[in-house]
C-alpha cells in the first residue's frame, strides 16, 4: 500500500479552476485504480503552512544549542513544532501530487511557504563532502499547472517558473521520477477552452493508471 500526498494550492474548487478540475479527475481515478493506497488531501489554502520567521529562526536556534523543546516560547512551539509536523508527513509518503495554477509566471507563494516546510537537511536531503544529496530516491511526484496561455514549450518557456521550481526542488531531495501535465492556453484561446479542459482531464486519468 503506498502513502499520496494529494497536495493542492489554490483558493477555488474544481468548478472554478482548471488545475483544481484536472487533479480532481486524476485522484479520483488513482483511488479507483489503487483502492489500497492511502491518500491524503492536504489543501494549502486551509492547512496551516508556517513561513520561516523570526519565531522559527529563535526556536531552531534554541533547540540546536541544546536546550529543550519545552523552553520554547509558545510561538516558538507552534511553529516549530508545526512545520516538524508537514516535514515528517512529506517524508513518510511514497507519492506527490502537486495541484497548482500558473500565478505571475509561478505557482501561488502558500506552496512555497509548503516547500520551505519540508526542504530540512535530514530528513528531504542531507549535506556531505561531495555536496548535498537527495534522501527522497524511493518517491515519484506529479505536477498538474493550469496557464491560460501557452509556457511548456515555444518562446515563452523560459518564463514559466512554477514547475520548473519544482522539477528542481524534487531533483535536490533526490525524487528519480518528476512528470508535468500542462492544462495551457485556454484563455489564449477562449474558444477551445472546453476543448483544452477535456484533453487534459482525458490525460489525468490515463496516467492515474501508472502513476
Amino acid at each position: 500500500m503506498a502513502k499520496v500526498l494529494y497536495i493542492t494550492a489554490h483558493p477555488l474548487d474544481e468548478t472554478q479552476s482548471y488545475s483544481m478540475a484536472v487533479g480532481k479527475a486524476f485522484i479520483d481515478t488513482y483511488k479507483e485504480v489503487n483502492p489500497n493506497d492511502e491518500v491524503i488531501h492536504i489543501d494549502l489554502y486551509k492547512e496551516n503552512i508556517p513561513q520561516i520567521d523570526a519565531d522559527v529562526f529563535s526556536g531552531w536556534g534554541k533547540l540546536q544549542s541544546g536546550k529543550g523543546f519545552e523552553e520554547l516560547t509558545a510561538e516558538e512551539k507552534a511553529k516549530v513544532g508545526r512545520l516538524a509536523e508537514l516535514s515528517d508527513q512529506f517524508v513518510a509518503a511514497d507519492k506527490y501530487v502537486f495541484v497548482t495554477p500558473m500565478w505571475n509566471f509561478s505557482f501561488p507563494p502558500v506552496m512555497k511557504a509548503y516547500i520551505d516546510s519540508v526542504a530540512v537537511a535530514g530528513k528531504t536531503f542531507k549535506y556531505t563532502e561531495q555536496g548535498s544529496v537527495g534522501l527522497l530516491t524511493d518517491k515519484k511526484a506529479l505536477h498538474i499547472q493550469a496557464s491560460g496561455g501557452i509556457y511548456s514549450e515555444g518562446p515563452a518557456a523560459e518564463m514559466e517558473m512554477g514547475h520548473r521550481y519544482l522539477q528542481a526542488i524534487m531533483n535536490f531531495f533526490g525524487v528519480p521520477s518528476f512528470e508535468g501535465l500542462f492544462v495551457e492556453g485556454q484563455n489564449a484561446m477562449p474558444d477551445k477552452a472546453q476543448e483544452i479542459k477535456e484533453k487534459a482531464i482525458a490525460r489525468a486519468k490515463d496516467l492515474a493508471h501508472t502513476f
